[in-house]
């Protein structure tokens, strides 16, 4: 038998209702606990309307299991002391088990979860959330050291819950940021809502596997999730090509902004989805995109796209080929799809029957695109049509520019001007144009809106020369300790002199070091290695000496390496302006050497002299999986002078057939190349070795008596131009297609072949 208080027996003789109300309240607790074993006791106690309050501090590998049985008036509630004030670190998690749960205030940050999510609305297979609810929680940086390790930040399960206000950034190794799951009957038409959160810069992965949103799996694609995603706000998030993609049926995506993120909101899978009054602003940043159209019966409608340099699977707006009778895993045929009142607003591209291949020759039918605007300031004509389009009907759009041919029935060219409304979009002046394009009615969600007030939306990619400058004498030991002393973004300016370095320098912050007078700092160093990089490092080297007279007599030396293995955060590397010579100790010794699983977002070599290298300059090879994985996403040699290297300038690797990245790209300009390439350990054979490379673009370059150029093309429709090189006593470039069919699609035009 239970024990009656006090206060409710007295409640027993007062009215029925009265008593009930007093019962509740008086059964109502808060639990303010300070350790995970005092956690763990309050849980077991858990009544509908219990509060349970973390105390403020840092709980370090702490496993949060948070069930109980609230109701709708009465949710149980686990919460921190103060906002923002409870940081969960090391390997710590949450899971949510139950009915009427709400979460709120935790961050997470400085560690990763062990287990295959950060925040996952179950308890395990069996045990899901429903009508629970996680707001203004952070999940910071928290990724796993091994970038290769997938996991999802949040994962959605069971019906009925909301994930709001909350702040999700910098996500680094493979798995989707927030996941909603399909993958149980009770998992399935959950009506879930995420709404005001911000998903904050997610830097590019440099393979598959890193959506910042997804709704489905494909295995599970015929079903309908109901889910609506409305009032986000996508900062920057560059994981890969789809930064939501929708792999199930019956969802809303409405009202969010897309801020300078490459890729695409991309409809993969599953058929009934309405997307509406988003707002993509590209700025015109590279691979910036919008929306991409597969399967039956999407309806996308007043959207407003501008500023969007994206192309083919990337582009500001595709339609894309299916395959007939598709695997439930490849692409359905785009059917009654329904395109209306969007903007596009200098919108490099339009891409209508996209991927058409042998495979992909099922082309779109039964499709409307009307009253849609379209403005390109430069009067470019975006669309490009890669199969038969008759099946989409075109009608009352109307454009600036030219018309393509097979389209200008339905699009009208005419005089437009714009003018930027109250809500930061652009509009015709023109009052007969009010029924084209987004209404003005659309109100693009702010950023100060989404996201927890308490928690500020700082920027974390440290940019070089943003700290102090640290002057540096040329004494024993003087630029390591200068390095080993610097902060984030600091300037290491090394006077005249010689720097003889004992040991291998560390860079794990974002540092320059430049010389006072350029060539007048003279640096050897005595290790295999001068600089490493290792997470949190980028590295910008100005006016520098360099000679590796001092190394070890030893093979396979290296100037600067990232970390062997094992980095998850992305570097950035630039040497200018200086002299690098007599890597030449013994043989394989190289300028830059990347480690497994290492990613530059960029490497820029300018107005450099290289000579006597034993080695190669850039090796960027170690994928070799063939996964679509690579090491580098944009590599630039310019005004540079290479002088007897002998292995490869350039050894950039991406394998395997995946279409989910941009990259690598290849800027190669004005740079002259001498006796290079030739060296009898070289294995490519070539000055430069480039294997999968998306974009080429190799200009005004002289190579004399050196090795060729070997590109060999894969998948993803890459882009390459050899234009306006000199070829002397070097053989012509070599450009093979490993998978298509026919001649290669490279551009070469004005190049000089001489003996």
């Amino acid at each position: 038998m239970y024990q009656i208080k006090k206060s409710q027996i007295s409640c027993l003789i007062a009215i029925p209702l009265l008593c009930t109300l007093l019962s509740v309240q008086t059964l109502a607790k808060d639990w303010l606990v300070e350790s995970p074993a005092a956690y763990k006791k309050a849980v077991a106690q858990l009544q509908a309307g219990d509060n349970v309050i973390l105390a403020n501090g840092t709980w370090n590998n702490f496993e949060i299991l948070f069930k109980g049985e609230g109701t709708e008036k009465q949710p149980i509630t686990l919460t921190a002391q103060t906002k923002g004030k409870v940081l969960l670190t090391g390997q710590s998690n949450l899971r949510l088990a139950g009915k009427h749960l709400v979460v709120s205030g935790l961050v997470f940050k400085d560690g990763y979860t062990p287990s295959s999510s950060v925040i996952a609305f179950r308890s395990n297979k069996e045990n899901l959330a429903y009508h629970s609810r996680v707001t203004e929680v952070v999940i910071d940086n928290f990724s796993n050291p091994d970038k290769r390790e997938q996991d999802y930040w949040v994962a959605i399960y069971g019906q009925y819950n909301r994930f709001d206000h909350n702040y999700l950034t910098g996500k680094r190794n493979k798995g989707v940021t927030l996941a909603v799951r399909l993958d149980s009957k009770n998992s399935q038409k959950n009506h879930h809502k995420i709404d005001h959160n911000y998903f904050g810069p997610r830097p590019i992965l440099g393979s598959n596997g890193g959506e910042t949103l997804r709704i489905g799996t494909s295995h599970y694609s015929l079903s309908n999730s109901y889910t609506l995603v409305e009032n986000n706000y996508f900062d920057r998030c560059d994981g890969e090509v789809e930064i939501i993609s929708v792999k199930s049926g019956q969802n809303k995506i409405r009202n969010n902004v897309f801020f300078e993120s490459r890729g695409t909101l991309t409809l993969r899978h599953g058929n009934g989805n309405l997307i509406e009054e988003n707002v993509f602003f590209g700025n015109g940043v590279d691979h910036t995109g919008g929306i991409r159209i597969i399967n039956k019966d999407q309806i996308i409608k007043n959207n407003y796209l501008e500023g969007l340099t994206g192309y083919r699977f990337g582009s500001g707006f595709t339609v894309m080929n299916g395959v007939p009778n598709s695997k439930i895993n490849r692409y359905h045929q785009v059917e009654n799809a329904l395109v209306e009142n969007n903007t596009l607003v200098n919108v490099a591209h339009v891409q209508l029957a996209a991927g058409s291949d042998a495979e992909r020759s099922a082309v779109p039918i039964n499709s409307k695109v009307q009253n849609n605007l379209i403005y390109n300031e430069n009067g470019q004509q975006p669309f490009t049509l890669f199969d038969d389009v008759s099946g989409v009907a075109f009608k009352g759009n109307v454009a600036n520019t030219t018309t393509h041919e097979k389209l200008s029935s339905g699009i009208r060219q005419q005089d437009i001007k714009l003018k930027r409304a109250k809500n930061g979009l652009l509009y015709p002046v023109d009052t007969k144009l009010a029924d084209k394009g987004a209404k003005k009615s659309l109100v693009p969600t702010l950023k100060s809106a989404t996201g927890p007030s308490w928690y500020p939306k700082v920027d974390t990619l440290v940019a070089f020369e943003s700290g102090k400058v640290v002057n540096v004498q040329a004494q024993d030991d003087a630029l390591f300790n200068a390095v080993l002393a610097a902060n984030e973004g600091d300037v290491l300016v090394l006077a005249d002199g010689s720097y003889d370095v004992r040991k291998m320098i560390d860079i794990n912050k974002t540092l320059s070091i430049k010389a006072q007078h350029q060539g007048k700092a003279k640096i050897t160093f005595q290790r295999s290695t001068l600089f490493q990089i290792s997470d949190g490092g980028s590295l910008t080297l100005d006016g520098l000496a360099i000679n590796g007279n001092s190394s070890p007599d030893a093979s396979g030396n290296t100037l600067i390496r990232s970390k062997k293995w094992g980095m998850v955060e992305n570097y950035r590397l630039v040497m200018k302006n200086s002299s690098v010579t007599g890597l030449d100790t013994n043989h394989s010794f190289h300028l830059f050497d990347s480690g497994k699983g290492a990613f530059a977002d960029y490497i820029e070599l300018t107005n450099n002299h290289f000579s006597d290298i034993t080695g190669d300059l850039l090796r960027l090879n170690k994928e070799i999986e063939d996964l679509g994985i690579y090491n580098a996403e944009y590599v630039t040699l310019k005004n540079n002078s290479f002088d007897n290297i002998e292995g490869t300038l350039v050894n950039l690797y991406r394998g395997g057939t995946d279409e989910s990245t941009f990259g690598p790209h290849l800027n190669m300009a004005n740079n002259a190349v001498k006796n290079s390439g030739k060296g009898k350990r070289n294995k490519t054979n070539a000055s430069l070795y480039l294997h999968g490379v998306q974009v080429v673009n190799v200009k005004s370059n002289a190579f004399e008596s050196s090795a060729a150029t070997v590109i060999e093309h894969t998948v993803g429709e890459p882009k390459t131009a050899l234009i306006n090189n000199t070829f002397s006593q070097t053989p012509a470039p070599s450009v093979q297609e490993l998978y298509a069919k026919g001649p290669h699609t490279a551009v070469l035009l004005n190049n000089k072949q001489a003996k």
